[in-house]
């Protein structure tokens, strides 16, 4: 079945606008807006792995946002409805701000100025893409996969220097992940991490854990800090010593201006949403200074939407950020990634796994729900969140979070009421 039948069968608009108007606040469940999924690098083997780990935790609602291929969505999609998950689809774009760069000001990247990381929430024209966004997406993915492949040849000469003939290119770590996520080569968009573990693989099949100090010490040019059998160690000290700037195997990144991914999201049909590091960074990022810096700023670029990864933040520094963009009319969404091979619940928590206070656990829940009635809308062909005329000032905004409040949370009870008849 089409992904997005599934939330067009829920029911038809006017049935569900209808529906809202007596729709009340139940008790908020557990719930994730992003994760990543196979072939992305990710947590998880499989995409119904993520879904079995959403399931067991009893998680109501949950978004993948992968990077630039869209395939895996419908298996998700079905995944989550025989678990009785409501599906997210989403996107995530990393950009370059040549103004901020020239400023040094770091935006959501705390090692890179200027670059910015944005998400595309509830997508829903990727099979259907118009003649622009389909330019688009393939600048993207043409630009990531010449750089990918120019690194590892970097990766492949830097070890053989070293003493360690890994020959690699860019098809064999393709291979990797094909065989790994049983995915076709086409869906697979290559991430420094895939690189990085597939060098850690090979190093670790050809070296012995006694003579692994020695010869990692040979390719950083120092001691690593991680134990010779600690695979995701050595795999995050590969991308630290050897692919990030001013490293032996670094090659620059191209990227599309803010501009162009907001265009290239509104092609998708999904909601520009900007992912807050906050004190995820040390100090914190210039960009995000201040939550009432942070929340003019991204009012006056059209942001409407913002994003936290909350394994990343203290409750004190959440609650001050979450609330400030609420109430400044900007409504707010929250995930974990799982873009690691570490594997943390799925229910977002706070930085060493302090529960979200409840002040903010019902504004993320709140944002969820916006989320489920644009994509329910957009599956309609309707249009959706962040309709330009109603967002000109801080009431417009704030009414307009809480109407598509009540009508994502009609769609979600109306769409649990038809799993639950079967």
């Amino acid at each position: 079945m089409d992904a997005l039948e599934i939330i067009r069968q829920i029911g038809s608009v006017e049935e569900l606008e209808k529906a809202a108007q007596s729709c009340g606040r139940d008790a908020v469940p557990a719930f994730n807006t992003h994760i990543h999924l196979p072939p992305n690098f990710s947590a998880f083997e499989t995409v119904q792995e993520a879904v079995e780990q959403a399931a067991a935790e009893g998680l109501k609602v949950l978004g993948a946002g992968n990077y630039y291929d869209f395939t895996v969505y419908e298996s998700f999609a079905e995944g989550c409805r025989r678990r009785g998950i409501f599906p997210l689809f989403n996107t995530e774009i990393i950009t370059l701000d040549e103004p901020l760069l020239r400023k040094g000001i770091r935006i959501n990247d705390p090692g890179n100025p200027g670059k910015m990381y944005l998400c595309g929430k509830g997508i829903s024209r990727w099979s259907a893409l118009s003649p622009r966004g389909r330019e688009l997406l393939a600048a993207i993915r043409r630009n990531d996969a010449e750089r990918m492949r120019q690194m590892i040849d970097k990766l492949s000469e830097h070890f053989r220097r070293c003493g360690l003939p890994i020959e690699l290119d860019d098809r064999a770590v393709i291979q990797r992940v094909v065989r790994r996520h049983r995915c076709e080569p086409s869906t697979v968009t290559l991430q420094e991490r895939h690189a990085a573990q597939a060098f850690q693989e090979v190093l670790f099949e050809k070296v012995p854990p006694a003579e692994r100090i020695g010869r990692l010490t040979a390719l950083f040019g120092t001691a690593p800090k991680s134990a010779p059998q600690d695979a995701v160690g050595i795999q995050n000290e590969i991308r630290s010593h050897l692919m990030k700037a001013g490293k032996p195997c670094f090659v620059p990144e191209t990227f599309l201006s803010p501009a162009q991914a907001e265009e290239l999201i509104g092609h998708l049909g999904g909601i520009v949403c900007y992912p807050v590091l906050a004190d995820g960074a040390s100090p914190i990022c210039e960009f995000e200074a201040s939550p009432e810096e942070l929340a003019n700023t991204l009012l006056q670029r059209g942001y409407w939407m913002a994003e936290f990864i909350s394994l990343r933040n203290s409750p004190e520094v959440l609650v001050r950020y979450v609330r400030t963009l609420r109430q400044s009319g900007i409504a707010v969404t929250v995930g974990t990634e799982h873009n690691t091979l570490e594997k943390p619940p799925l229910e977002p928590a706070c930085l060493k796994g302090v529960p979200l206070p409840e002040e903010v656990k019902t504004i993320f829940w709140e944002g969820t729900c916006v989320l489920a009635a644009h994509q329910f809308l957009s599956a309609h062909g309707k249009e959706g969140f962040a309709r330009p005329e109603e967002m000109s000032d801080v009431t417009r905004r704030c009414a307009q979070i809480e109407r598509f409040a009540r009508l994502g949370a009609a769609v979600l009870k109306r769409y649990f009421e038809k799993l639950s008849r079967g």
